[in-house]
This record gives structure tokens, C-alpha cells and sequence, in this order.
């Protein structure tokens, strides 16, 4: 009999023993992959159990939580939601997260363990932290000022803080209300199918994911390769460059849309948008110092984060002759983000020097407490301090002399550039209007804000009249909410 109950109680502990091995391997070695299975909805529901961390725009909350009594029990809400949704992105139960929302998703939704009292503590206990809250750089007044002015029209504006790289505005419209995306059910799914098939795109963030020609606004580019290669050693000296200028190896005359272009100095031709001067400096400069310039302000790179990544702007690094002076000009395949032809006047604002863009200024606990505050850090040393003092003077000279007078401001040094940008088949398109500036209060020691506008849907009678006309005073009502707030 006791030879039985041995066996028996054998049995029990072989099968006790494959009963942990099982739980273990479970919960242990199969833990991730069962996690993030698609049909386990345990993860969902506990990330929805409890409130979303807040954004914050000059301190205060433009997002929400409201308790919604269902499985999925928060749900995310806000506020001025067209106005933010640029920067916010949103945060859908149904389609994820997008933007800030995404990109610091772990401090929003108390998963980061820098949350945690604790090191390990999240491990340990298995509970999850309070949201944390995540403060942003931008300037209420210059965000609404930036999105009236656009008043729905397709286009994008970008504002930045020269001497820190703080991003200040960033609109795109028309814009979206990510609040009707939040939840779940058969009305999120067609708003969210709505908005992906408009032809006027409102979910595209086109201060950073939309790349377009940039026109005139890429002379200071030019110019600025073309003073630190030395090919211009006096701004104000004349030039030779003929006025028909026809494109190297070709019979094509480049046009101007301003006169008295031929043999013009390069402050003339940043004054007035010589197309001409402007090519023939592109070809003098030539490829490799070209390259090396757009490089330096931030074009070709892919891994520009604000922290949602931004849209690589393109410059070709294999092109003739002819294609590298219309690439001068901000033609040919030459593309840019708004944000990046913000870069490029905030650049020459802060003395050459060039620092990265960055939306979020600091992320703390929900009580608070400091978890990370975003240091100002260099890009690139643009350009040499001598060649972003003339260009500063040359800027000037556009808005105070040249195309850019809607941008001028009592009382304020303001600096700009316009441009109008060819696109479509032969260039049908109707052309977009571009205006990058900076401004700088008298009295103050550095610039405080650089703006880069565009504006897609403008009609255009001539050149640079539809930068100067359109979108300048945009930038001028961005650039005076900044200084004056």
C-alpha cells in the first residue's frame, strides 16, 4: 500500500514541478510576446484605468482626461484642439498616438520609470505611476497668432527662439480636432476616415512633415555659401553676371521678375530677388560648397527630432551645372520644411551659430517634480560670425528698402527674405508664397524670435509680391506676439 501512495505522490510532484515549469515559462519566457499580443486587451485597459499626463502650453493644460465609465475607462479631451493639434498630435484608443502625444507617450501615460519614487520601483511593486505632464516651448499669443493669420488657407508657419532653438509656434492649417478621435465606436472610425480622404490633408503637419520648393527665401542659403567660399568678398561690389543669364550648357535664359539685375551686387540682388546673380554665385560657389553650406543649416539630415521627427529637407548632391543654378534659386528639386527655412533665418539672427529645434522644455511628475528639462544644444556653426553680420544687413535692407516692407515693426530691427515657389508641370502650379524673417526689440542684445511662413493657395501676379504681400504679415504678427508678450 505504501508503495502505491509513493508512486502517487511521485506522480503529484512530476506534475507539480511541470505546473511551475509551465506558469514560469508563461510568465516568464512568454511574458513580452503575450503582452503584446493583439488579442490581449489587458494592457489596454490598464493603460486607459487611469488619467493621461497633461500638455502644457505657457503653463497650462490644452489637454484633458474625461472619464468615460466604459472598459476603457479615460479618455483623452482638448482644449483649443485645431489651434494644437500641430504640436499635441492625439491620443486615440482606436488609432494610437501621434506627435508630442507620442513622443513622450511613456512620461504621459506613467509608464517611464523616471516617474517612479524609486529606482526599480515600477518593477518591483508592478504598479503603474500617475501621468506625468509634459511642458512645452511654444508662446500661446504667437501660436494663434500664426494660426489667424493663416485664417484656414493651406500652409504652415514655424517660429524659433534664435539664441536657445526653443520652437515658439507651429501651426499648420486647415487643422483637425484630435478630440474626435479619441474614443472608440463607428463615429471616431468615420471622422478618422473623413479626415485622411480630404483633398485639403488637415492631419498633415506641414510645419514639419511637408516639404515644398523654397523659392527666394533659399538665396540666403546661396549667399551664405557663397561669402564663406570667399567667391563674394564685398556685398556691395558689382558682379558679372549678365542679364540674360542662360543656363550653363544650355540655350535657356533664366528670368527676373526685378530689374536692374545685370552685373548687380549681392545686396541688390538679396534686395530686390535677382534670380540671376543669385544662379551664376550657385555655379561660382560650386557643388562641394554648396553641399557642405545646406549641410550645416540642416538639409539632408534625417535624424532632426523636435521630438517627433521632422522631415528630411533635400538639396541634390549630384546635379549639373544648369540643375545646381535653379537649385540656388530654391528650384529644381530643392525642398524645405517650414521649419527647416526657420532654422536657416535663425541661424543668421544668432551669429552663424545654429542650435536644434526642440518643442518640449521640460517633463515633471504629476505633483511637479523635475523628471527632465531640455538643454539648448548646437546644430552646426552655420556659417562664419562676419558672413551672418551681412547677412543681417542684407535682410534688413529687404524689409526696410526691398520686398519686405509688410513685415517692418516700429521700434523693432526686423530682417526677412521673400519668395515665391514655382511648382507643378511646367511650373502650372500656383506658386506658394514664402516670407523667413527675424526680429530684434532696440535695446535688446539678441534677436528673440525667427519665423519661416508659407502659404500655399496664393495667387501670384509677380514674383516676390505674393511672399511680400501674403506672408510677411503673418510673420510680422508672430514676430510682434512674441516680442510683445
Amino acid at each position: 500500500m505504501i508503495r502505491y501512495i509513493r508512486r502517487a505522490a511521485g506522480c503529484c510532484l512530476i506534475l507539480l514541478v511541470a505546473l511551475l515549469l509551465n506558469a514560469a515559462r508563461v510568465q516568464v519566457l512568454q511574458a513580452d510576446a503575450l503582452d503584446d499580443n493583439p488579442a490581449n486587451r489587458r494592457q489596454n485597459i490598464v493603460r486607459y484605468a487611469q488619467e493621461r499626463g497633461n500638455i502644457l502650453v505657457d503653463g497650462k493644460p490644452v489637454t484633458g482626461s474625461k472619464d468615460t465609465g466604459e472598459q476603457l475607462r479615460w479618455e483623452r479631451t482638448y482644449a483649443q484642439g485645431p489651434l494644437y493639434a500641430p504640436v499635441t498630435g492625439y491620443a486615440s484608443q482606436t488609432y494610437g498616438t501621434a506627435f508630442v502625444e507620442a513622443a513622450e507617450d511613456d512620461i504621459l501615460s506613467g509608464t517611464d520609470p523616471m516617474l517612479a519614487p524609486l529606482p526599480f520601483w515600477t518593477e518591483l511593486t508592478r504598479a503603474q505611476q500617475p501621468g506625468g505632464n509634459v511642458a512645452t516651448t511654444i508662446r500661446a499669443a504667437a501660436q494663434r497668432a500664426a494660426y489667424e493669420g493663416l485664417g484656414g488657407r493651406r500652409g504652415a508657419v514655424a517660429a524659433l527662439e534664435p539664441a536657445t532653438g526653443r520652437i515658439l509656434a507651429l501651426v499648420s492649417s486647415p487643422s483637425y480636432d484630435p478630440g474626435l478621435l479619441s474614443g472608440t465606436g463607428r463615429t471616431v472610425a468615420e471622422t478618422w476616415a473623413r479626415l485622411n480622404a480630404a483633398t485639403s490633408q488637415p492631419m498633415l503637419n506641414r510645419a514639419i512633415r511637408q516639404t515644398y520648393p523654397p523659392g527666394s527665401t533659399f538665396k540666403i542659403v546661396t549667399a551664405a555659401a557663397a561669402l564663406d567660399a570667399g567667391v563674394v568678398g564685398d556685398v556691395d561690389a558689382p558682379t558679372d553676371t549678365p542679364d540674360p543669364y542662360v543656363l550653363p550648357g544650355t540655350r535657356t535664359p533664366l528670368p527676373n521678375e526685378a530689374s536692374g539685375c545685370e552685373k548687380a551686387s549681392l545686396a541688390y540682388a538679396i534686395r530686390v530677388s535677382c534670380n540671376t546673380v543669385m544662379a551664376n554665385l550657385g555655379v561660382k560657389t560650386g557643388l562641394a560648397s554648396m553641399l557642405d553650406t545646406v549641410g550645416r543649416f540642416g538639409f539632408n539630415d534625417r535624424g532632426i527630432r523636435i521630438p517627433s521627427p521632422v522631415a528630411a529637407s533635400n538639396f541634390d548632391k549630384s546635379m549639373s551645372d544648369d540643375q545646381l543654378a535653379l537649385s540656388s534659386i530654391g528650384q529644381f528639386d530643392t525642398r524645405a520644411t517650414p521649419l527647416q527655412m526657420a532654422m536657416v533665418a535663425a541661424a543668421v539672427a544668432n551669429g552663424g551659430d545654429l542650435n536644434r529645434p526642440h518643442l518640449v522644455d521640460s517633463t515633471t511628475t504629476k505633483k511637479g517634480g523635475l523628471v527632465a528639462q531640455t538643454a539648448t544644444r548646437s546644430y552646426q556653426q552655420a556659417m562664419n560670425p562676419a558672413t551672418a553680420m551681412q547677412l543681417q544687413r542684407m535682410m534688413v535692407d529687404v524689409v526696410e528698402n526691398g520686398t519686405g516692407g509688410n513685415a517692418a515693426i516700429p521700434g523693432v530691427t526686423v530682417g526677412g527674405k521673400t519668395g515665391t515657389a514655382q511648382h507643378g508641370v511646367g511650373n502650372s502650379g500656383v506658386p506658394y508664397a514664402w516670407f523667413i524673417s527675424w526680429a530684434q526689440k532696440d535695446g535688446a542684445g539678441v534677436p528673440g524670435v525667427a519665423v519661416a511662413v508659407v502659404v500655399e493657395d496664393a495667387a501670384a501676379r509677380r514674383g516676390d509680391i505674393t511672399g511680400g504681400g501674403l506672408a510677411a504679415p503673418i510673420a510680422r504678427s508672430v514676430m510682434e506676439a512674441v516680442l510683445g508678450d
